[in-house]
Protein backbone atom coordinates (compact mmCIF):
# COMPACT_ATOMS: atom_id res chain seq x y z
CA UNK A 1 0.00 0.00 0.00
CA UNK A 2 1.29 3.34 -0.84
CA UNK A 3 1.43 5.72 1.77
CA UNK A 4 2.37 8.86 0.40
CA UNK A 5 2.44 10.54 -2.87
CA UNK A 6 4.45 13.35 -4.79
CA UNK A 7 1.90 16.62 -5.50
CA UNK A 8 2.24 20.07 -6.38
CA UNK A 9 0.79 22.05 -3.86
CA UNK A 10 -0.77 25.99 -4.58
CA UNK A 11 -0.06 27.79 -1.59
CA UNK A 12 -0.25 31.06 -2.51
CA UNK A 13 -2.88 32.40 -5.25
CA UNK A 14 -0.74 33.58 -8.69
CA UNK A 15 2.54 32.03 -7.00
CA UNK A 16 4.41 28.53 -8.65
CA UNK A 17 2.88 25.36 -7.57
CA UNK A 18 5.45 23.74 -4.70
CA UNK A 19 6.10 19.81 -4.96
CA UNK A 20 5.49 17.99 -1.71
CA UNK A 21 4.96 15.05 -0.38
CA UNK A 22 1.53 14.42 0.74
CA UNK A 23 0.19 11.67 3.35
CA UNK A 24 -2.20 9.13 1.95
CA UNK A 25 -4.54 7.44 4.15
CA UNK A 26 -3.15 4.25 5.49
CA UNK A 27 -5.82 1.73 3.66
CA UNK A 28 -9.36 3.16 1.94
CA UNK A 29 -12.12 3.79 3.68
CA UNK A 30 -15.60 1.59 2.67
CA UNK A 31 -16.50 2.93 -0.91
CA UNK A 32 -12.99 4.69 -1.55
CA UNK A 33 -10.09 3.69 -4.27
CA UNK A 34 -6.74 4.96 -4.07
CA UNK A 35 -5.58 5.88 -7.94
CA UNK A 36 -2.46 6.48 -9.77
CA UNK A 37 -3.48 8.96 -11.86
CA UNK A 38 -2.05 8.58 -15.58
CA UNK A 39 -4.31 11.41 -16.58
CA UNK A 40 -5.00 15.46 -15.63
CA UNK A 41 -6.50 17.64 -18.17
CA UNK A 42 -6.45 21.56 -17.27
CA UNK A 43 -9.84 23.61 -16.78
CA UNK A 44 -10.50 27.22 -16.42
CA UNK A 45 -11.68 26.73 -13.37
CA UNK A 46 -8.04 25.16 -11.78
CA UNK A 47 -6.45 28.78 -13.76
CA UNK A 48 -9.29 30.82 -11.65
CA UNK A 49 -8.41 29.39 -8.60
CA UNK A 50 -4.33 29.36 -9.31
CA UNK A 51 -4.93 33.85 -10.00
CA UNK A 52 -7.57 34.21 -6.97
CA UNK A 53 -9.63 34.96 -8.85
CA UNK A 54 -11.89 32.49 -7.55
CA UNK A 55 -10.91 31.33 -3.94
CA UNK A 56 -12.80 30.01 -0.68
CA UNK A 57 -12.19 30.94 2.92
CA UNK A 58 -9.48 28.99 4.39
CA UNK A 59 -8.78 27.14 1.20
CA UNK A 60 -5.22 27.04 0.58
CA UNK A 61 -3.26 24.81 0.79
CA UNK A 62 -4.80 22.29 -2.08
CA UNK A 63 -3.87 20.48 -5.30
CA UNK A 64 -5.48 21.71 -8.20
CA UNK A 65 -7.49 19.09 -10.77
CA UNK A 66 -10.08 17.62 -11.04
CA UNK A 67 -10.19 16.25 -14.82
CA UNK A 68 -8.52 13.19 -14.28
CA UNK A 69 -8.10 9.44 -14.96
CA UNK A 70 -5.92 6.52 -13.55
CA UNK A 71 -5.27 3.34 -12.48
CA UNK A 72 -6.91 1.64 -9.09
CA UNK A 73 -4.26 0.35 -6.65
CA UNK A 74 -6.24 -0.37 -3.84
CA UNK A 75 -10.05 -0.49 -3.26
CA UNK A 76 -11.93 -0.31 0.62
CA UNK A 77 -14.47 -2.78 1.01
CA UNK A 78 -17.56 -2.83 -1.19
CA UNK A 79 -16.76 0.04 -3.91
CA UNK A 80 -18.34 -0.01 -6.61
CA UNK A 81 -18.99 2.35 -10.00
CA UNK A 82 -22.40 4.40 -9.94
CA UNK A 83 -23.53 1.62 -11.95
CA UNK A 84 -22.90 -1.02 -9.12
CA UNK A 85 -20.27 -2.71 -11.17
CA UNK A 86 -17.25 -3.73 -8.66
CA UNK A 87 -14.07 -1.71 -8.55
CA UNK A 88 -10.90 -4.08 -8.26
CA UNK A 89 -7.71 -2.99 -8.34
CA UNK A 90 -5.93 -2.31 -11.79
CA UNK A 91 -9.19 -1.38 -13.23
CA UNK A 92 -9.47 2.36 -14.94
CA UNK A 93 -11.83 4.70 -13.49
CA UNK A 94 -12.68 8.30 -13.73
CA UNK A 95 -14.90 9.81 -11.39
CA UNK A 96 -17.04 12.99 -10.75
CA UNK A 97 -17.88 14.98 -7.42
CA UNK A 98 -19.09 13.64 -4.32
CA UNK A 99 -22.31 14.15 -2.68
CA UNK A 100 -24.11 12.97 0.53
CA UNK A 101 -27.04 11.98 -1.27
CA UNK A 102 -29.03 12.89 2.21
CA UNK A 103 -30.08 16.64 1.78
CA UNK A 104 -32.65 18.19 -0.10
CA UNK A 105 -30.56 18.51 -3.44
CA UNK A 106 -29.77 14.74 -3.29
CA UNK A 107 -33.16 13.15 -1.71
CA UNK A 108 -36.24 15.57 -3.21
CA UNK A 109 -34.80 17.22 -6.29
CA UNK A 110 -32.91 14.25 -7.53
CA UNK A 111 -30.23 16.46 -8.60
CA UNK A 112 -26.33 15.87 -7.38
CA UNK A 113 -25.69 19.48 -8.54
CA UNK A 114 -27.68 20.54 -5.94
CA UNK A 115 -26.24 18.67 -2.73
CA UNK A 116 -25.70 20.72 -0.11
CA UNK A 117 -22.36 19.57 0.55
CA UNK A 118 -21.08 18.34 -2.52
CA UNK A 119 -17.62 18.29 -3.32
CA UNK A 120 -14.51 18.14 -5.73
CA UNK A 121 -11.03 17.41 -4.65
CA UNK A 122 -10.19 21.10 -5.35
CA UNK A 123 -12.12 22.02 -2.19
CA UNK A 124 -10.33 19.78 -0.09
CA UNK A 125 -7.49 21.48 1.63
CA UNK A 126 -3.73 19.34 1.39
CA UNK A 127 -3.10 19.86 4.76
CA UNK A 128 -6.23 17.68 6.26
CA UNK A 129 -7.23 13.98 5.69
CA UNK A 130 -7.50 12.48 2.99
CA UNK A 131 -5.03 15.01 1.80
CA UNK A 132 -4.67 14.25 -2.02
CA UNK A 133 -7.78 14.73 -3.50
CA UNK A 134 -6.55 16.79 -6.46
CA UNK A 135 -5.82 15.39 -9.96
CA UNK A 136 -2.05 17.13 -9.58
CA UNK A 137 -0.58 14.11 -8.10
CA UNK A 138 0.81 10.59 -8.44
CA UNK A 139 -1.72 8.52 -6.53
CA UNK A 140 -5.04 10.32 -5.69
CA UNK A 141 -7.80 9.29 -3.23
CA UNK A 142 -11.08 8.57 -4.68
CA UNK A 143 -13.28 9.30 -1.67
CA UNK A 144 -16.82 7.56 -0.65
CA UNK A 145 -18.76 9.83 -1.61
CA UNK A 146 -17.20 10.21 -5.17
CA UNK A 147 -19.17 9.21 -8.10
CA UNK A 148 -17.09 6.60 -9.84
CA UNK A 149 -17.24 5.27 -13.05
CA UNK A 150 -15.25 2.57 -15.32
CA UNK A 151 -13.75 3.65 -18.39
CA UNK A 152 -14.11 1.43 -21.53
CA UNK A 153 -10.74 0.82 -22.93
CA UNK A 154 -11.33 2.50 -26.31
CA UNK A 155 -11.84 6.37 -24.87
CA UNK A 156 -8.25 7.86 -24.64
CA UNK A 157 -7.34 9.03 -20.97
CA UNK A 158 -7.55 12.82 -22.17
CA UNK A 159 -11.16 12.24 -23.58
CA UNK A 160 -12.71 10.89 -20.54
CA UNK A 161 -10.50 13.22 -18.29
CA UNK A 162 -11.79 16.02 -20.24
CA UNK A 163 -15.16 14.47 -19.54
CA UNK A 164 -14.63 14.74 -15.64
CA UNK A 165 -15.89 18.61 -16.33
CA UNK A 166 -15.80 20.24 -19.49
CA UNK A 167 -17.39 17.77 -21.32
CA UNK A 168 -19.86 16.98 -18.96
CA UNK A 169 -20.55 20.72 -18.76
CA UNK A 170 -21.32 21.33 -22.53
CA UNK A 171 -23.54 18.28 -22.76
CA UNK A 172 -25.69 19.02 -19.51
CA UNK A 173 -25.78 22.70 -20.87
CA UNK A 174 -27.54 21.29 -23.86
CA UNK A 175 -29.78 19.33 -22.48
CA UNK A 176 -30.94 21.94 -20.49
CA UNK A 177 -31.32 24.09 -23.02
CA UNK A 178 -33.75 21.60 -24.37
CA UNK A 179 -31.31 20.16 -26.96
CA UNK A 180 -30.49 21.72 -30.39
CA UNK A 181 -33.32 20.97 -33.28
CA UNK A 182 -31.75 20.13 -36.52
CA UNK A 183 -31.13 23.06 -39.00
CA UNK A 184 -30.88 25.30 -35.65
CA UNK A 185 -28.25 28.83 -35.51
CA UNK A 186 -26.07 28.75 -32.56
CA UNK A 187 -24.14 31.11 -30.50
CA UNK A 188 -21.24 29.84 -28.89
CA UNK A 189 -20.20 32.66 -26.21
CA UNK A 190 -16.46 31.74 -25.40
CA UNK A 191 -13.57 30.21 -27.56
CA UNK A 192 -11.59 27.94 -24.67
CA UNK A 193 -12.70 24.53 -24.23
CA UNK A 194 -15.93 24.66 -23.26
CA UNK A 195 -16.61 26.68 -26.06
CA UNK A 196 -14.92 24.53 -28.58
CA UNK A 197 -16.23 21.35 -27.47
CA UNK A 198 -19.81 23.50 -27.78
CA UNK A 199 -19.20 24.38 -31.20
CA UNK A 200 -18.33 20.44 -31.95
CA UNK A 201 -21.46 19.16 -30.12
CA UNK A 202 -23.86 21.57 -31.88
CA UNK A 203 -22.72 20.42 -35.07
CA UNK A 204 -22.75 17.11 -34.32
CA UNK A 205 -26.20 17.65 -32.93
CA UNK A 206 -27.39 19.17 -36.25
CA UNK A 207 -27.07 22.91 -35.88
CA UNK A 208 -27.06 24.53 -39.40
CA UNK A 209 -25.11 27.40 -38.14
CA UNK A 210 -22.81 27.86 -35.55
CA UNK A 211 -21.32 31.00 -34.78
CA UNK A 212 -18.47 30.83 -32.15
CA UNK A 213 -17.27 34.03 -30.43
CA UNK A 214 -14.23 35.04 -28.52
CA UNK A 215 -10.48 35.00 -29.01
CA UNK A 216 -7.55 35.08 -29.70
CA UNK A 217 -7.47 34.21 -33.25
CA UNK A 218 -5.92 31.18 -32.56
CA UNK A 219 -8.57 29.69 -30.82
CA UNK A 220 -11.41 30.90 -33.49
CA UNK A 221 -9.08 28.80 -35.95
CA UNK A 222 -9.79 26.18 -34.25
CA UNK A 223 -13.33 26.81 -33.05
CA UNK A 224 -13.58 26.73 -37.31
CA UNK A 225 -11.66 23.02 -37.00
CA UNK A 226 -14.71 22.03 -34.77
CA UNK A 227 -17.37 22.75 -36.81
CA UNK A 228 -17.99 26.87 -36.52
CA UNK A 229 -19.53 27.93 -39.51
CA UNK A 230 -18.57 31.60 -38.40
CA UNK A 231 -16.06 32.97 -36.05
CA UNK A 232 -16.38 36.51 -34.14
CA UNK A 233 -13.49 38.06 -32.59
CA UNK A 234 -14.08 40.04 -29.15
CA UNK A 235 -11.50 42.75 -29.78
CA UNK A 236 -13.88 45.27 -31.55
CA UNK A 237 -17.39 46.66 -29.54
CA UNK A 238 -20.79 44.86 -28.24
CA UNK A 239 -22.15 47.11 -30.91
CA UNK A 240 -20.30 45.53 -33.60
CA UNK A 241 -20.67 41.70 -32.43
CA UNK A 242 -24.51 42.32 -32.50
CA UNK A 243 -24.64 43.72 -35.87
CA UNK A 244 -22.79 40.84 -36.63
CA UNK A 245 -24.88 37.77 -35.75
CA UNK A 246 -27.90 40.33 -37.24
CA UNK A 247 -26.20 39.84 -40.62
CA UNK A 248 -25.01 36.12 -40.46
CA UNK A 249 -28.36 35.72 -39.02
CA UNK A 250 -30.04 37.59 -41.85
CA UNK A 251 -31.58 39.68 -38.79
CA UNK A 252 -33.89 36.96 -36.76
CA UNK A 253 -30.80 35.96 -34.66
CA UNK A 254 -29.92 32.75 -33.23
CA UNK A 255 -32.60 29.84 -31.65
CA UNK A 256 -30.23 28.91 -29.38
CA UNK A 257 -27.01 31.40 -27.00
CA UNK A 258 -24.66 29.13 -25.28
CA UNK A 259 -22.56 31.58 -22.63
CA UNK A 260 -18.98 29.79 -21.83
CA UNK A 261 -17.34 32.65 -21.66
CA UNK A 262 -19.16 34.98 -18.53
CA UNK A 263 -17.97 38.88 -18.53
CA UNK A 264 -19.60 41.97 -17.72
CA UNK A 265 -21.76 42.40 -21.33
CA UNK A 266 -22.52 38.71 -22.03
CA UNK A 267 -26.20 38.85 -20.91
CA UNK A 268 -26.94 41.89 -23.00
CA UNK A 269 -25.43 40.38 -26.19
CA UNK A 270 -26.72 36.50 -25.44
CA UNK A 271 -30.56 39.02 -25.20
CA UNK A 272 -29.29 40.90 -28.40
CA UNK A 273 -28.13 37.71 -29.80
CA UNK A 274 -30.79 35.23 -29.70
CA UNK A 275 -34.34 34.93 -32.05
CA UNK A 276 -38.20 35.42 -30.95
CA UNK A 277 -38.80 32.45 -28.92
CA UNK A 278 -34.86 31.43 -28.58
CA UNK A 279 -33.02 29.76 -25.68
CA UNK A 280 -30.23 31.21 -23.85
CA UNK A 281 -27.96 28.69 -21.71
CA UNK A 282 -25.68 30.76 -19.11
CA UNK A 283 -22.91 28.20 -17.98
CA UNK A 284 -19.87 30.89 -17.69
CA UNK A 285 -20.93 33.57 -15.79
CA UNK A 286 -19.79 32.59 -12.55
CA UNK A 287 -19.34 35.12 -9.54
CA UNK A 288 -21.57 37.40 -7.82
CA UNK A 289 -20.63 40.27 -10.57
CA UNK A 290 -24.32 41.36 -12.02
CA UNK A 291 -24.62 42.01 -15.62
CA UNK A 292 -26.89 43.97 -17.23
CA UNK A 293 -30.08 42.34 -19.23
CA UNK A 294 -32.82 43.82 -20.97
CA UNK A 295 -35.79 42.06 -19.17
CA UNK A 296 -38.09 43.73 -21.87
CA UNK A 297 -36.90 42.24 -24.64
CA UNK A 298 -36.48 38.91 -22.79
CA UNK A 299 -40.62 39.46 -22.44
CA UNK A 300 -40.66 41.20 -26.25
CA UNK A 301 -38.75 38.06 -27.28
CA UNK A 302 -40.40 34.99 -25.19
CA UNK A 303 -37.19 33.81 -24.63
CA UNK A 304 -36.31 31.08 -22.52
CA UNK A 305 -33.23 31.70 -19.84
CA UNK A 306 -31.88 28.31 -18.25
CA UNK A 307 -28.74 27.92 -16.20
CA UNK A 308 -26.51 25.25 -15.92
CA UNK A 309 -23.66 24.16 -13.05
CA UNK A 310 -21.44 22.17 -14.55
CA UNK A 311 -22.50 18.02 -14.53
CA UNK A 312 -23.16 15.23 -12.57
CA UNK A 313 -22.39 11.46 -12.94
CA UNK A 314 -24.71 10.89 -15.05
CA UNK A 315 -23.66 13.44 -17.64
CA UNK A 316 -20.08 12.93 -17.24
CA UNK A 317 -20.90 8.82 -18.31
CA UNK A 318 -22.93 10.77 -21.80
CA UNK A 319 -19.50 12.58 -22.03
CA UNK A 320 -17.82 9.08 -22.55
CA UNK A 321 -20.09 7.82 -24.61
CA UNK A 322 -20.35 10.97 -26.72
CA UNK A 323 -16.47 10.89 -27.43
CA UNK A 324 -16.93 6.80 -28.31
CA UNK A 325 -19.77 7.52 -30.32
CA UNK A 326 -17.95 10.20 -32.33
CA UNK A 327 -14.66 9.39 -31.50
CA UNK A 328 -13.79 9.61 -36.07
CA UNK A 329 -16.25 12.89 -36.23
CA UNK A 330 -13.51 15.38 -35.35
CA UNK A 331 -9.95 15.73 -34.45
CA UNK A 332 -10.51 15.69 -30.95
CA UNK A 333 -6.58 15.27 -29.60
CA UNK A 334 -5.52 19.12 -31.13
CA UNK A 335 -7.58 20.06 -28.02
CA UNK A 336 -4.67 18.94 -26.07
CA UNK A 337 -1.29 19.81 -25.39
CA UNK A 338 1.48 17.51 -25.12
CA UNK A 339 1.63 16.01 -21.74
CA UNK A 340 4.09 17.14 -18.95
CA UNK A 341 4.94 15.66 -15.88
CA UNK A 342 4.12 17.43 -12.05
CA UNK A 343 7.37 19.57 -12.31
CA UNK A 344 6.04 21.48 -14.91
CA UNK A 345 2.41 21.97 -13.89
CA UNK A 346 3.32 25.41 -12.65
CA UNK A 347 3.81 26.49 -16.41
CA UNK A 348 1.10 24.79 -17.61
CA UNK A 349 -1.52 26.73 -15.39
CA UNK A 350 0.43 29.63 -16.14
CA UNK A 351 0.36 29.17 -19.64
CA UNK A 352 -3.04 28.56 -19.61
CA UNK A 353 -3.54 32.14 -17.70
CA UNK A 354 -2.14 33.52 -20.55
CA UNK A 355 -4.56 31.77 -23.08
CA UNK A 356 -1.61 29.80 -24.45
CA UNK A 357 -3.26 26.68 -24.75
CA UNK A 358 -6.65 25.07 -24.35
CA UNK A 359 -5.92 22.14 -22.51
CA UNK A 360 -3.02 21.05 -21.11
CA UNK A 361 -2.46 17.61 -20.08
CA UNK A 362 -0.24 16.18 -17.16
CA UNK A 363 1.03 13.09 -16.81
CA UNK A 364 2.11 12.24 -13.38
CA UNK A 365 4.08 9.31 -14.27
CA UNK A 366 6.42 11.63 -16.82
CA UNK A 367 9.40 13.51 -14.77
Amino acid sequence: MVNRTEAAVLTEHGSALTLRELPLPEEPEPGAALVRITCTTLCGTDVHLWSGQMTFPGMLPMVLGHEMVGEVVAVGPGTTDTLGRAIAEGDRIGWSESTCGKCYGCTILREPVACEKRGYGFLQRSDVFPYATGGLVRYCYVTPGAAKLLLPGDVKDTWASMSGCAGKTVLRAVSRAGGIRPGATVVVQGAGALGVFATAVARISGAGDVITIGGPGDRLKTAECFGATATIPVDGTVEDRIERVKELTDGRGADHVFDFAGGPTIGEEAVAFAAQRGTIAIVGSTGPAPSPVALGTVMGKELTVVGSLNGDIADYHRSVDFFRTFADRLPWDELFSEPVGLSEASQRVESMSRLGELKAVIDPRLP
